[in-house]
């Protein structure tokens, strides 16, 4: 290894060929990131790039829209630089890859931010005229699109960041309003009632991608039903009399006396929701429960359930309840048999309230549900169809009655009896006074058993952070186990199969993980709900007919010529056309008489619009796909129940299929110690603050070191530790364009010339290639980014830089070892500049102007060089494999000999190499050898290692004796050798002699 020093007799520095380069260690990112932008800008590179790539195979990413109402969070930069480091990676292996931006720009999220600027000044936005406040949404949102705009930018994102989508853009909302419309002509859409999440605070139905769980602590609450009657259910008194459940001479005297016994009982039920008693139209149980009549012996007295009395519970469950009871003491007095409960039907708990008015007299039928189990509660579940899924379902097999006694804002209808007016959720999201009125009425009645409280994961608004209900409304929906009256049949003929179909045969997924969990929803889901209770987004552009029910076959007013003037009016005017004065009229035209009909006012779940970007972005834009179908699209694992899931669905009602042929999921990310971030724990980590202290590519790099398949970690030491890393890469690159010459030598087609050294290097690159490529194709930057760091650090900056650096810095001009270790650089140079691009966006451009300056210059400009497959050579991997195992050993005798003061530097050793069969066979040039030591020498020996000689655990075949080289120090390369001083230049050695003269010194 050179020194850079000088000797007393002469100054050789000014003869060295050192590394000079203005790439300076030390980044300055944060300040130098901005200048680089502006530079793009004025290059307008991604426009030059769709220029240039015109014919190549298309690229496209879809981007997931985000919500225009905030500043980024760290997740927003995780999702938009992992889809940077894919379109820059497809561009630079040679596709045309197009990213045009998208922002979502209707629904509650911008809504709500309205409302809290309303309830601010003492103002509703029931006040305000619905066309004023969709013009005040659509300021706010565009507002917080430049904003956003400027901070994605700021972290390197290339794109169409001029002319991106919006889907409140006309345009956009004239397509949405005509996919809407192709679900009302095909047979899928359709006005049903079912229990949605609903959120009283919002008074809006939510989807579930709406929906967060929260802990929240319920009243739970058990409750007697009365039995009413025993009676003749399918047979089931013979049953009784066959099974032997009944017995004696005369079994009718037996059936009466039984049916007396019950009559005296009650079933008691388990719920967290007793506002929804009032609504109970059935009791459930689980056929394959055991249950058994149990009567108290022993109870406090005032207890609510006293001694004597007797009640229907689970087996499993009875202790539970008696304990929940405050009883004492119980006794099982029989088993109850499936017949019996098919026999029995009880009484409301509130039936016998005269000042009730009969609200609550009628039976309560007693009905088997596979959802019943005896985990918790009692084994019997009350069932409100008009307040829960499972109840719903059971309510449509058994023809249960649906109610609607709660109202938008989550009150208890007036006239409800007893209870009207009553809140279930305040408007501020606290609980309101329903709960405990039907606690306390339930109380009075004599019907309640126990009570406790209950803390458990229960759903909540994401925007108002307020509970969500379950409530039965008039809702519109997507029919999705309908036939699709569309003859696109391909992939199957409803909604549901075709979902299906894309999710096993037309996608690839990554993780594979995201495919059962997609398959799984779609496989279970219900019907969409496809309406919102708002004001700002695209209206149901359909009309009903007065008077007509939904099932009725002319309920909904389809015409195509009404589709037509819809969309035509919201190409020129935005969907605010909707709500003009007369607009049904116009609208209408002669289709119909207007009078007949009723213009639908509710709103598309912003999932609708959302899942319909694939078709006025990748459809109807010349920068979209040929086809209208994504090659990926690309969001985080919530977005299986969101945006995957709602495109998917959106899709294979209007086109029959899937809109991509790829999902790729990112999971979250938390601090450093694996908590979710939040502003009250102090915890967050914003884009901003790292770009302002790192810059952007420090921030780029993390997420490429992660695994963000996973949730990721990050924190200032997990940034420290990325900054280090980054120091190393930046270390690396500084010397390969320090060393390069201004005229690379350029490498030879046949490489065979070329020492093994070099030829093991290029074998390498061509590894590392074919690595680099596989892995960004495969969306693995992780992988990506290892493959290169590992080459730079491992296989260059240990081992071929320090080889090489003797040569470089001391061989004369014309050395062939030196012009073929010069040309192997620019190999390097070209191919990790160019690999490194799609995630160290700034520093490879930075690299890039160093070698070639110009104003139209830049990496982003040109694709990743082809690598030869003649440059793989595995055989000589393996020679150069071994001669570095040997090195290691020889490394760490010299290390042992320098703390011992042995010898000062390495070069001043020369070592004596005992060498086993095994070694022997590749370690033959004791030259060569020398110089991968950075020795002055090196002596190869066959001959048993002497006992103290150095050896490696992990290469047994070498042992290393370190002596002093012999000779003289030349003053020039700092080699000891013999033939130092005997030159023409004094005190160098032949080498350094004879680049000196070609030098001309």
């Amino acid at each position: 290894m050179c020194a850079e020093t000088t000797t007393p007799e002469t100054d050789f520095k000014s003869t060295l060929n050192l590394p000079q380069t203005e790439f300076p260690m030390r980044a300055g990112l944060p300040k130098r990131e901005p200048e680089w932008l502006d530079r793009w800008t004025r290059l307008d590179v991604y426009h030059r790039l769709r220029s240039s790539a015109a014919g190549r195979e298309p690229f496209i990413l879809h981007d997931g829209p985000p919500y225009a109402n905030g500043h980024l969070h760290i997740g927003h930069a995780l999702n938009k630089i992992l889809k940077d480091m894919i379109v820059r990676s497809q561009q630079m292996m040679g596709r045309d890859a197009r990213y045009v931006p998208g922002w979502d720009c209707h629904g509650l999220p911008i809504e709500w931010k309205i409302e809290e600027a309303y309830r601010a000044k003492g103002k509703s936005k029931d006040e305000v005229p619905v066309l004023d406040l969709r013009r005040e949404c659509r300021s706010f949102a565009e507002g917080w699109i430049d904003i956003q705009r400027g901070e994605f930018k700021r972290l390197g994102i290339t794109g169409n960041w001029d002319a991106p989508y919006l889907t409140m853009d006309f345009h956009a909302e004239a397509v949405i309003a005509a996919e809407f419309q192709k679900f009302l002509m095909n047979g899928t859409l359709y006005q049903g009632s079912k229990p949605v999440m609903w959120s009283p605070v919002e008074k809006t139905a939510l989807a579930e991608a709406e929906v967060e769980y929260h802990e929240r602590t319920s009243p739970a609450i058990w409750v007697a039903f009365p039995i009413w009657y025993f009676a003749d259910a399918d047979g089931s008194f013979r049953e009784l009399v066959e099974t032997g459940a009944i017995t004696g001479e005369n079994p009718v005297d037996a059936l009466t006396d039984l049916a007396a016994e019950f009559q005296q009982a009650s079933v008691v039920i388990w719920t967290t929701t007793p506002w929804t008693i009032p609504q109970n139209r059935a009791v459930c149980y689980g056929p394959d429960i055991a249950y058994g009549l149990y009567e108290v012996t022993e109870a406090p007295e005032g207890n609510w359930i006293e001694t004597g009395r007797r009640v229907m519970l689970a087996d499993d469950l009875a202790e539970a309840t008696f304990a929940a009871a405050k009883v004492t003491g119980w006794k099982k007095v029989r088993d109850i048999t499936p017949a019996m409960l098919r026999s029995i039907s009880l009484g409301h708990p509130l039936c016998n309230v005269e000042e009730a008015g009969g609200e609550w007299h009628f039976d309560v039928p007693l009905l088997p549900a596979d959802h019943v189990t005896s985990d918790a509660g009692t084994g019997f579940v009350h069932t409100a169809p008009s307040h829960g899924d499972d109840d719903y379902q059971v309510g449509l097999k058994h023809g249960l009655q649906m109610t609607y006694n709660v109202m938008e804002d989550g009150s208890f209808r007036e006239d409800l009896p007893l209870f009207g007016g009553e809140l279930i959720v305040k408007p501020n999201g606290k609980e309101g006074g329903a709960n405990e009125a039907v606690i306390k009425r339930l109380a009075a009645e004599g019907r309640m058993v126990a009570r406790a409280k209950l803390t458990h994961s229960y759903p909540h608004s994401w925007r108002s952070k307020a509970p969500l209900i379950f409530r039965n409304t008039a809702q519109w929906f997507a029919a999705i186990d309908r036939p699709v009256g569309d003859g696109l049949d391909e992939f199957g003929r409803t909604i549901r199969e075709r979902a299906l179909t894309s999710i096993d045969e037309l996608v690839t997924w990554t993780p594979k993980t995201g495919r059962n969990r997609l398959h799984s929803m779609i496989s279970s889901r219900p019907d969409w709900v496809l309406s919102r209770q708002r004001a700002w987004g695209v209206p149901l552009t359909c009309f009903v007919k007065v008077g007509a029910k939904p099932d009725d076959p002319d309920f909904l007013l389809r015409d195509a010529g009404v589709n037509a003037r819809v969309v035509e009016a919201f190409e020129a005017e935005g969907a605010d056309a909707w709500y003009e004065e007369g607009a049904k009229a116009r609208f209408i035209a002669d289709a119909a008489n207007p009078d007949e009909y009723e213009q639908v006012f509710d709103i598309l779940d912003v999932w609708f619009d959302s899942g319909s970007t694939h078709s006025f972005v990748l459809r109807d834009r010349d920068d979209g796909s040929p086809d209208g179908i994504a090659d990926v699209y690309l969001e985080g694992t919530d977005q299986h129940r969101g945006w995957f899931h709602s495109s998917l669905l959106q899709a294979c009602g209007t086109k029959g299929r899937a809109p991509y042929r790829a999902v790729v999921t990112h999971g979250f990310t938390l601090d450093e110690k694996g908590m979710k971030m939040s502003k009250s724990l102090g915890n967050t980590i914003l884009p901003e603050q790292v770009v302002n202290q790192y810059g952007a590519d420090i921030l780029r790099l993390w997420v490429s070191q992660s695994d963000y398949t996973a949730d990721q970690r990050i924190g200032p030491e997990i940034l420290k530790g990325t900054a280090d890393a980054y120091r190393r890469l930046r270390n690396t690159l500084r010397f390969v364009l320090g060393s390069l010459p201004e005229d690379v030598p350029t490498l030879p087609e046949d490489i065979s010339e070329l020492p093994d050294l070099e030829r093991f290097v290029l074998h390498r690159l061509q590894e590392t290639d074919r690595d680099v490529r596989a892995a960004y194709a495969a969306y693995d930057f992780q992988r990506a980014w290892r493959s290169v760091f590992e080459l730079c650090t491992l296989d260059l900056s240990s081992f071929y830089f320090d080889v090489r650096k003797d040569a470089l810095y001391c061989d004369a001009p014309s050395s062939e070892r030196r012009r073929a270790c010069e040309a192997v650089l620019g190999a390097i140079y070209d191919r990790v500049v160019t690999w490194l691009a799609p995630i160290l966006t700034f520093t490879m451009e930075e690299a890039w102007l160093e070698r070639h300056p110009g104003e139209d210059s830049s990496v982003h400009l040109v694709d990743m060089p082809d690598t030869p497959e003649a440059w793989q050579d595995e055989t000589l991997a393996a020679h150069i494999r071994k001669l570095r195992a040997a090195r290691r050993t020889v490394t760490g005798a010299l290390e042992i000999a320098r703390r011992d003061k042995e010898i000062g530097a390495s070069l001043e050793a020369a070592p004596i190499v005992h060498l086993s069969e095994e070694y022997a066979s590749e370690v033959t040039d004791p030259e060569l050898f020398a110089d991968y030591c950075i020795t002055s020498d090196v002596r190869l020996t066959t001959d048993p290692a002497p006992q103290d000689a150095f050896r490696s655990e992990d290469v047994p075949g070498v042992g290393v004796e370190v002596v002093r080289a012999d000779g003289a120090k030349c003053g020039r390369c700092w080699k000891v050798l013999p033939d130092v001083g005997g030159h023409a230049h004094a005190g160098v050695c032949g080498r350094c002699d004879a680049a000196l003269t070609e030098l001309g010194v």
